[in-house]
């Protein structure tokens, strides 16, 4: 018999999360934030929408052969063609899902699938029925479940498990819902469907209203034993129900909720960074769990309380998820061995090519300020360590700028050993250096967005520089990181345009 207390975390980071607005990973970044999940100890990686494009094709399947732990999964639509890909994708994974979906509420059907209730019926059972055929384990989704008329959604629900749905998962996609509306909504379709214990309940909610952690929870306590979220709350629109937020909520109150997960909650920090460097979106300060603000305290009294008792204003602490107290700094001093122990302790196992690019950079940053802390290193392998290969490397930078003269940069490039460069001006310093870029590679880049973070404190802090450059109609994220903004800039920029050429490296491979 199965464990009713047992809660499955269903992670969608690297579909949904990936569909948030500017959001454009590769394939090698999609497979280090899947090792990263299954380290945390997720349960379903939804690995992407492989019919969407040949990159995502490629990362769902990289994921589903090298990936194990956690099932993988991949969304097709419900039609025979999504389907086909999508398993084509997922079939060397060690637990495969096919998940498909279709819109159950009216206002999809009549608006955007122009389909009749009794069509989309016999579409959904055909889907499952079809998908049954490759994979034991399937998922399907009644897109705009929370806005669908409740008898029919019934009976699509039912027939679908009918037609073999292990997993039926019940979206409240435009994040509509409040949650005492959406708790009695998962209890009345148990009550409705004769045949719901045959499959798991999933839930899926949307953060339109700022509810989506609220939704879920409310989901959860009505009979889901899946909940569906991504990493930081990313995704369409507004986002998703937040991970970390999901799995804390249950810890923290584990005796109110009386669910069972199985995650290493010391790698929930870790992970929201991540997601957050590899995505280019910036954490707010102020978000619960793994807010850079979320276990500091100001005000007098709070301080007081903390340092007599941390349970005063502390309901969990720092060390359970991840945030390292104990922030021991290495030096220009430090060795190679120093240095490989803390990654280590990071979490971080590099293999000897990585160590040594690595250790490099280190002793670059540890040259230009006096203390390298954890975020420092953690900023440094996520950015630059472990990025694309660099067929453009910056090895100069001079830069001649001022209140009453035209910004003027000098750049050396380094290509295949050879160095090439090239002056320019601009608006600016980078925008100066940028045009000199362009000259050398003869790739012409347009910046759309541009966010400079303090990697640490203090004056010699590192900057870390995430931007997004238009490359012939396509956006792709570029990260540099430095002491010095300007040289985190053109980093970042030159990031982006190799990105650019060793996706069309790949597409000529194909």
């Amino acid at each position: 018999m199965a464990n009713s207390k047992r809660l499955y975390l269903f992670d969608t980071t690297l579909r949904d999360g990936e569909q948030s607005p500017g959001v454009s990973l590769n394939v090698d970044e999609k497979l280090e934030i899947a090792y990263q999940l299954a380290r945390l100890g997720v349960d379903v990686i939804e690995a992407g929408f492989p019919v969407a494009s040949p990159g995502d094709f490629a990362a769902v399947k990289k994921i589903a052969e090298k990936v194990r732990g956690p099932v993988i999964t991949g969304l097709c639509r419900a039609n025979r063609k999504d389907i086909d890909r999508t398993w084509e994708a997922v079939k060397g994974a060690e637990s495969p899902r096919i998940h498909t979906f279709l819109a159950t509420s009216d206002i999809h059907l009549k608006h955007k699938l122009q389909k009749s209730r009794e069509e989309a019926l016999v579409l959904a059972v055909d889907a499952v029925a079809y998908a049954k055929q490759y994979c034991s384990d399937v998922e399907f989704s009644a897109e705009d479940a929370s806005r669908s008329d409740l008898d029919y959604l019934a009976v699509v629900i039912e027939n679908v498990i009918e037609a073999g749905a292990t997993t039926v998962n019940l979206p409240d996609t435009v994040g509509y819902a409040v949650p005492e509306e959406f708790g009695a909504f998962i209890k009345n379709l148990r009550e409705r469907v004769p045949n719901i214990d045959q499959a798991i309940i999933s839930v899926h909610c949307h953060d339109d209203l700022g509810m989506a952690v609220a939704n879920s929870i409310a989901g959860i306590i009505n009979g889901a034993r899946q909940v569906e979220c991504a990493v930081n709350g990313i995704g369409e629109r507004a986002g998703n129900a937040s991970l970390e937020e999901i799995i804390m909520a249950l810890y923290t109150r584990q005796h109110y909720f009386g669910r069972q997960i199985n995650v290493n909650y010391n790698e929930i920090y870790r992970t929201s960074r991540l997601v957050s460097t590899l995505t280019g979106m910036p954490v707010q300060p102020n978000k619960a769990i793994v807010g850079k603000n979320a276990f500091l305290h100001e005000a007098g009294i709070h301080q007081d309380g903390v340092l007599k008792e941390r349970s005063t204003y502390e309901i969990m602490s720092p060390e359970l998820v991840g945030v390292k107290t104990n922030n021991l700094v290495l030096g220009k001093h430090s060795g190679r061995h120093a240095f490989k122990e803390r990654m280590s302790e990071l979490g971080y196992e590099l293999d000897d090519e990585e160590l040594n690019r690595a250790f490099a950079r280190f002793k670059d940053i540890a040259d230009k300020k006096k203390e390298v802390t954890n975020e420092d290193l953690e900023a440094l392998v996520t950015s630059q360590v472990r990025a694309v290969p660099e067929r453009f490397s910056l090895s100069y930078l001079h830069i001649c700028s001022g209140t009453s003269i035209v910004p003027t940069a000098t750049v050396k490039l380094t290509i295949e050993d050879k160095t090439y460069e090239a002056a320019s001006t601009g608006d600016g310093p980078v925008d100066a250096a940028c045009h000199a870029v362009d000259k050398i590679t003869d790739i012409y880049g347009k910046m759309h967005d541009y966010k400079l973070n303090a990697v640490s404190g203090g004056k010699d802090a590192l900057g870390e520089v995430i931007s997004r450059i238009e490359i012939n109609g396509k956006m792709f994220n570029g990260r540099g990181l430095s002491t010095d903004i300007i040289e985190a800039s053109v980093k970042s920029y030159i990031d982006a345009i190799n990105r650019y050429y060793f996706e069309q490296q790949r597409y000529r491979e194909v």
